[in-house]
């Protein structure tokens, strides 16, 4: 950390390095310090929740019939762990360093009819159970058949299984309740010391027998014995679950010394294999943007310069009058339009994300927000939001004075309001829908009174702060006098209509980011670890040109058909790609998803109708600010009596 902070030119080169070097040697800082063990020292293994692609709906742990610790204690959490879902709890799993177990007993549990058949539901709809050890995610080494030598982690263990005992054809339920770990630790030769590095697990279901009566722990097992070397191997005989059932819950813990040093050892869980992709993701976005740059440059260079020249020109008021394109509305260009209010506070509320987003961006990219500090990406997300309200403010007030406004503390309040009061009205929707079906994703009553007290305790008086030092400056001047009667705008060709250049304009800047969007959107619904922030990075930047870009162009060719209602016009053409990431949500619910239950699809469909309403406003926004500087600039570029 330090490091970074010495000059700008380092974190530069940090973010050079970790833009263009493999995601598996990309640079990041973790998020904590490193634990040393010596040999015999306890290794707690604690529980996290139980997750399912199929749902979405995470469940605590200790919500099934498994062996509990004699008291059950929470690890603190942060904000972005509640909103999650995560449940993080110790377990009655503990290792000793570098202590080899075989065939240990956790626990029997006779099952009664509604164990029974949570456990049932929870293996139908395939949950899987997630643990954690010194901070590392517990994974399921999968050897991928076409493939030699790679070998892929999947993310926690399943409850169970569905099979048939051989010759019959009904369907049975089978739990895991056998779990081979091991546990990969890197050896310091000079200190002794040992650190962990890996966390693995093989789960196995096996119907244990065992001789005499039970006697808890000090039983001895015939299906697996430590003393006879007997070890699990294969699930040939496997545990069913159904009433009245017992199962004995049993584990084995083996240690591997690896050449994986503590600082890499998140590699394996970041490391993405599809890298090229990625990188065509990248090529890909870049035409875009040439293009449009390319088009943008054409206008400026050779049309504009042309025109302005031309317009300079004219000595006699008969050769003013033939004036024709974008200079003949010069009068009215710059006329407030309707709802001005309302696209002040719009674009209050882009400046205001599209800052959360470029300093949570520069904060991934130079690796303080590593997924070791689980929650804190979201954590960091929430904090900028809230304190990023005093340019929201400030920039509502700015433009609102700029339109002869004179309520500023009306724009203030719907831009304090507007925008987080949607987003939380359908979160609470969503969280009330969570809590019925009794998940622990379901976001606590102190959690939401916590969000609430950000938003009115700090956002709000931020946003107030902000809009009385923007409306306190002096207003901005328009290049141009404004008529005082409106002229009329000619018919316009068809291909000019509002509607048709406004959806026309939204489909390149979704085109340069929606690759990469696939990754997003398979890392938060099918749970797995998104972490090239560098690439993120740099398609937020081209998304942010080709914005731009399009707004301007399109802006260009609707003033010189004498078109001057250009302000909500720039807002939507950008923002219009929002109902193209909507569309491809859908589009991926139905191709790649397979959530079945209602209340799943509801919290699917919710989230990204949230997702989409903030991309309409980020990128809005940016089109908006790119055409007002645009035609700031080629107005005040021509004499104009």
């Amino acid at each position: 950390m330090a490091i970074a902070s010495k000059s700008p030119w380092m974190a530069m080169v940090l973010l050079f390095f970790s833009l263009m070097a493999p995601p598996s040697y990309a640079f990041y800082l973790p998020g904590v310090a490193p634990a040393d063990f010596q040999k015999r020292d306890p290794l707690l293994v604690k529980v996290n929740k139980l997750t399912s692609i199929k749902t979405q709906l995470p469940y605590s742990y200790y919500s099934l019939p498994y062996c509990k610790p004699d008291v059950i204690v929470d690890s603190a959490e942060n904000l972005g762990e509640v909103l999650r879902g995560d449940r993080i709890e110790n377990s009655p799993y503990v290792f000793e360093m570098r202590e080899p177990k075989m065939c240990q007993i956790v626990c029997k549990v006779t099952l009664g009819e509604k164990e029974a058949k949570e456990l049932k539901e929870k293996i139908e709809d395939e949950y899987r159970v997630n643990m954690i050890l010194d901070n590392l995610p517990l994974v399921v080494p999968i050897k991928r058949l076409d493939q030699d030598s790679a070998t892929i982690y999947q993310h926690g263990f399943h409850v169970g299984v569905k099979g048939q005992y051989s010759g019959s054809k009904d369907e049975k339920y089978f739990i895991h309740n056998h779990l081979s770990f091991l546990v990969k630790y890197h050896k310091d030769e000079q200190k002794d010391l040992m650190r962990i590095v890996g966390f693995e697990v093989k789960p196995y279901s096996v119907k244990h027998e065992y001789e005499g009566q039970w006697d808890d722990k000090k039983t001895r097992l015939t299906t697996c014995d430590p003393h006879s070397k007997r070890l699990i191997t294969s699930s040939d005989s496997p545990q069913e679950v159904d009433v009245n059932k017992e199962i004995v819950f049993t584990y084995d813990v083996d240690f591997l010394e690896s050449d994986i040093k503590w600082a890499s050892r998140w590699d394996t869980y970041l490391l993405m294999t599809d890298d090229q992709i990625h990188w065509f993701s990248i090529v890909n976005s870049l035409m875009i943007v040439l293009f449009l740059s390319g088009m943008v440059a054409m206008i400026m260079l050779r049309t504009l310069y042309r025109d302005i020249s031309k317009y300079n020109e004219l000595e006699t008021q008969e050769e003013a009058q033939e004036e024709t394109g974008w200079k003949l509305v010069h009068g009215d260009v710059f006329r407030p339009p309707a709802h001005s209010d309302w696209l002040c506070v719009y674009a209050g509320t882009g400046v205001q994300f599209f800052g959360m987003l470029l300093v949570t961006m520069i904060f991934a990219v130079l690796g303080f927000l590593s997924p070791s500090n689980r929650g804190g990406l979201m954590t960091a997300m929430l904090l900028l939001w809230v304190f990023m309200g005093l340019f929201a403010g400030y920039a509502s007030a700015r433009l609102y004075k700029l339109f002869k406004g004179s309520d500023w503390k009306n724009i203030t309040l719907r831009t304090a309001f507007t925008f987080p009061g949607t987003v939380f009205a359908i979160f609470f929707v969503l969280n009330a829908l969570i809590w019925g079906e009794k998940s622990s994703g379901a976001v606590p009553f102190t959690t939401m009174f916590a969000l609430v007290l950000l938003w009115f305790g700090i956002s709000v008086p931020l946003v107030f702060v902000g809009s009385y030092l923007g409306f306190k400056k002096p207003a901005l001047e328009d290049p141009v006098k404004t008529n005082k009667i409106p002229r009329q705008i000619p018919e316009q060709a068809w291909y000019m209509n509002p509607l048709f250049s406004i959806l026309i304009g939204g489909i390149l800047p979704f085109g340069a980011v929606f690759i990469e969007l696939f990754f997003i959107l398979t890392s938060i619904w099918l749970h797995q670890f998104y972490y090239i922030f560098g690439f993120l990075f740099l398609v937020f930047i081209i998304l942010i040109v080709t914005c731009a870009e399009i707004s301007i162009v399109l802006c260009y060719f609707q003033l010189c058909s004498e078109d001057y209602l250009w302000w909500w016009r720039s807002y939507l053409t950008s923002g219009s790609s929002a109902l193209y990431l909507f569309l491809y949500a859908t589009f991926y619910f139905f191709t790649k998803l397979e959530i079945t239950k209602f209340v799943s699809g509801i919290l699917y469909f919710g989230y990204m109708l949230i997702a989409s309403y903030a991309f309409f406003v980020l990128t809005g926004t940016i089109g908006f600010y790119a055409c007002f500087l645009f035609t700031r600039l080629i107005y005040s570029s021509v004499k104009i009596d």
